[in-house]
């Protein structure tokens, strides 16, 4: 008995726990507890008949009717009305199209946790959150909204905590899946309500995360003296990449009870002020890629609380580096790419709790290794900017080497006469090394295979002369490997041994010159989710076998390839969908090379796909109808080939197509879509050089989110389409050298223009057989290049499944028929030429002053050019 004593005080302890945990008023799966209340389990297996589970790590089995909903999975109850008091589906991966209105029966709500779930690009919605009075703790974060921020986000009066964030990033050692693969997009925007109006009556807010969330049209000048004015208890702000701008203003001083401040990548200016000594509290201070200047107050660096401290990238900041005193909790210390200067390594000494370390070479006073080495003992990750290797030089960084508990290095804009210093293959117990925008002459080092523990390796941007060295066949550890932009360098076969990385996800050996053959033995590298060869002289003639497994990548993992901009002939190899153990969307693109064909039936391998893109080869053939079977494709473009027969009704009617593209090709016949009941979901139709025929179809007024109509170069027969007027997200609209006809305002019957075609931003009519007196009101119309817009800074493009993809337009310059690739928002042009257009060029033509580019020559007009154009200084 006397041996078993010791378990005695663990034995109070935990009756002690039991008992708290039996007192508290919301309690997950007790025993104790009654079944929840019907209308809340109601109202979540409602929720949870919104969800799909094709991408899910969870099926919420749990879940079924006649069972108590308070034992679910992510559902807590009080213990004793059993109304549902905690619904957390964080991270479970769950889609739906969008957040389904029974959530909000759940009004006993106190957290909500939705986070990196799959909402479909829908709205955050407008009503119901107003319902959940009592919730204090709401993340919304990483869940795949679009749009704007309602304003019933900020009447939730008990919040506590608010994330609706919308960027992460995700470690390279981290990587399994493309969804973690990419940074999200700003996906949502903070306009109505106002930064201030959002926060105004969220006084008990106690943390807010709002990254990513694109607030430039609201507050973005104001938003330091709106958080001290009406949220001065908050400990954790973090609104990283928000598009703030301006000084940091004193109403800050106010949030004395602040932990964590993270601003980091936005266009915060002015001095870091110095009353940030006085939050005693702070843990991080993240202040990085922002244009503050001035000298960094030293007493911050005394904060004893402070943790992480991040002021890189500010080039003109300014400072001094102090000697630290004993019991400072500095964990991680970037100064990188600043001006501070005599940072003497030795004074590190006293922060016994760094490891992570961010120099700048230039602000380094050299001193004996034996001073600091081993007072940096616990560094494990060392990020290098602005360093000379070169020859008496390298010395002075050799003590790197002996750096032996490094696991991560980053070395950017670096210089060497020579290559790469032989000093980084004695870091042997290294797993992540980082180099970039570096001189480095010659050769990737054979000695790179002493990093056996490597598992991520990124060299982009730098100078590196020769083959890839076979010796990489050797980091047999590696999950990630970027060999990127060394288009002048890099050259020659890629290794037969990189088929030995057989743990590697990610691939991405791109924008080099990198020519011969794809190695067989990538086939080998069965986990590979990810690869990009794009931009390269890769002269390979793929053969698939009948059984469609692919000849380059025959494995069941492949979620993005991206064969772009080689010299690849033959037939485009397509991945194995149909052994595809991963249900993640796939983005595939073989653009810019010479295939000439596709396998048949190759539709029934793409049933994950979203982005397929074809263009600018030499495949000749028709579109299969099963195409449109492809119920998860958002992104087509066969531009550039030799297509031909009828479009098929069906890609614009049936599919959810946001991109179709079948620019320069044979098509013919009319362009068909008469079902209005439909939804359209296309944001770009570019039918331009083909043989189209017939009428515009008018059931295309369906199609609100377009934004791009280019049907330019074929033989439509038709009127001036204003019916297209009411699409207000149209910006781009060219109906060149077709065989419209009519007047400009005959279909304007009402004789009202206005409100028609309010975002339009480029319109091209020219070379058709519009004729008669244009009416001065026409010019009434087109507000985009009458008034300036808060976007003009933006490419006009799109997002599916992280791919991005640019809309493309020609134009006539002075002359000259010239393809644009990226349209940017500024750009406004409007070319009447070569019709049949005739009396006096009305003097509103004048109004649009945004425009940059004006062509109605060759056509009838008469009468004086008006004096008003010479108020448009943007032409």
């Amino acid at each position: 008995m006397a041996r078993a004593s010791y378990l005695l005080p663990l034995f109070l302890i935990l009756i002690q726990h039991l008992r708290s945990s039996l007192a508290s008023s919301t309690w997950y799966g007790n025993l104790t507890a009654p079944w929840c209340h019907p209308d809340h389990a109601a109202a979540l297996l409602q929720l949870k008949r919104s969800f799909l589970f094709d991408y899910s790590t969870t099926t919420l089995a749990s879940w079924e009717a006649g069972t108590d909903c308070c034992l679910w999975e992510g559902v807590g109850c009080d213990s004793v009305s059993g109304h549902v008091t905690v619904l957390d589906l964080g991270g479970r991966g769950l889609y739906s199209y969008s957040l389904d209105g029974a959530l909000f029966n759940l009004t006993s709500l106190q957290r909500l946790d939705l986070s990196k779930n799959d909402f479909g690009g829908s709205p955050i919605p407008a009503a119901g959150f107003e319902r959940l009075s009592v919730l204090t703790h709401l993340n919304l974060s990483y869940a795949g909204f679009y749009g704007h921020i309602p304003v019933v986000i900020g009447k939730l009066p008990s919040l506590i905590s608010l994330d609706i964030s919308s960027i992460h990033n995700i470690d390279g050692a981290e990587i399994d899946t493309l969804y973690n693969l990419f940074d999200s997009y700003n996906l949502l925007v903070l306009q109505e309500p106002s930064f201030e109006t959002l926060l105004s009556n969220l006084t008990n807010l106690r943390e807010l995360y709002l990254d990513g969330v694109d607030i430039s049209s609201s507050g973005r000048e104001d938003w330091g003296r709106t958080l001290g004015k009406y949220v001065p208890h908050l400990q954790v702000l973090s609104m990283e990449e928000c598009r703030l701008v301006g000084p940091i203003h004193r109403y800050f001083l106010r949030l004395r009870s602040i932990e964590v401040i993270n601003l980091k990548m936005n266009g915060i200016s002015g001095v870091v002020p110095e009353f940030f000594a006085n939050f005693l509290n702070l843990r991080v201070l993240q202040l990085s890629f922002n244009n503050l200047r001035g000298t960094f107050p030293p007493k911050i660096f005394q904060l004893k609380n402070l943790a992480v401290l991040d002021v890189s990238n500010n080039d003109q900041l300014s400072g001094l580096i102090p000697k630290f005193l004993h019991g400072s909790s500095l964990e991680t210390l970037n100064l990188q790419d600043t001006l501070f200067s005599g940072v003497t390594l030795s004074y590190l000494g006293n922060l016994t709790s760094l490891t992570d370390l961010g120099i700048d070479g230039r602000s380094i006073s050299m001193e004996p290794p034996y001073f600091f080495v081993n007072k940096l003992e616990h560094v494990s990750t060392l990020r290098l900017s602005s360093v000379n290797f070169s020859f008496e030089a390298r010395s002075n960084f050799s003590w790197i080497g002996d750096l032996q508990s490094l696991k991560t290095l980053k070395i950017s804009d670096c210089y060497s006469t020579k290559t790469m210093p032989s000093w980084i293959g004695n870091l042997t117990s290294l797993r992540s090394l980082d180099i970039r925008y570096c001189g480095s002459i010659g050769p990737i080092p054979q000695l790179i295979d002493n990093l056996t523990t490597l598992e991520y390796l990124t060299i982009s941007d730098c100078a590196f002369t020769g083959q890839l060295p076979s010796s990489v066949g050797n980091l047999e550890n590696l999950r990630f490997l970027q060999i990127s932009y060394n288009y002048q360098g890099l050259s020659g076969p890629i290794t037969p041994t990189i088929g030995h990385l057989n743990k590697l996800t990610v691939l991405i050996l791109r924008d080099c010159s990198f020519s011969g053959r794809i190695p067989n033995t990538i086939a080998n590298m069965t986990k590979l989710i990810f690869v990009d060869l794009s931009q390269n002289d890769l002269v390979d003639r793929p053969i698939c076998h009948i059984n469609l497994t692919s000849y380059i990548l025959p494995n069941s993992h492949l979620e993005f390839l991206d064969l772009s901009s080689n010299r690849i002939q033959g037939q485009i190899p397509i991945p194995n969908m149909l052994t595809m153990e991963s249900n993640y969307e796939q983005v595939l693109d073989y653009s810019n090379n010479s295939f000439t064909s596709v396998m048949l039936n190759f539709t029934l391998y793409l049933s994950q796909t979203v982005y397929l893109k074809l263009s600018d080869n030499y495949i000749a053939g028709y579109i299969p109808p099963s195409l449109c079977n492809l119920t998860y494709l958002k992104v087509l473009d066969l531009a550039n080939n030799d297509f031909r027969g009828k479009v098929p009704s069906c890609l614009i009617e049936d599919v959810n197509l946001n991109i179709l593209n079948l620019r320069g090709n044979r098509f013919e016949g009319e362009l068909t879509y008469k079902n209005y009941s439909s939804q359209c979901d296309l944001q770009t139709i570019d039918i331009n050089g083909n043989n189209i025929q017939g009428q515009l179809p008018k059931a295309l007024s369906q199609c609100t989110d377009l934004e791009v109509l280019d049907v330019g170069y074929n033989n439509i027969v038709d009127v001036f389409p204003s019916w297209l007027g009411n699409l207000s997200n149209l910006r781009v609209l060219v109906l060149r050298s077709n065989q419209f006809y009519g007047t400009l305002d005959d279909p304007f019957t009402s004789g009202n223009f206005q409100g028609y075609f309010l975002g339009i931003q480029i319109i091209d009519i020219a070379l058709n057989n519009f004729s008669g007196y244009v009416k001065p009101q026409w010019f009434k119309m087109f507000k985009s290049m009458r008034e300036k817009n808060n976007n003009t800074g933006q490419i006009l493009g799109h997002s599916a499944s992280n791919q991005y993809y640019q809309d493309t337009v020609a134009i006539t310059v002075k002359g000259n028929y010239v393809s644009i690739d990226r349209i940017l928002t500024a750009l406004t042009a409007m070319d009447l030429s070569n019709n049949k257009l005739n009396g006096t060029i009305p003097d509103l033509v004048g109004n649009l002053v945004i425009l940059h580019l004006l062509n109605m020559s060759h056509n009838a007009f008469t009468g004086n050019i008006p004096l008003q154009l010479g108020r448009m200084s943007q032409l």
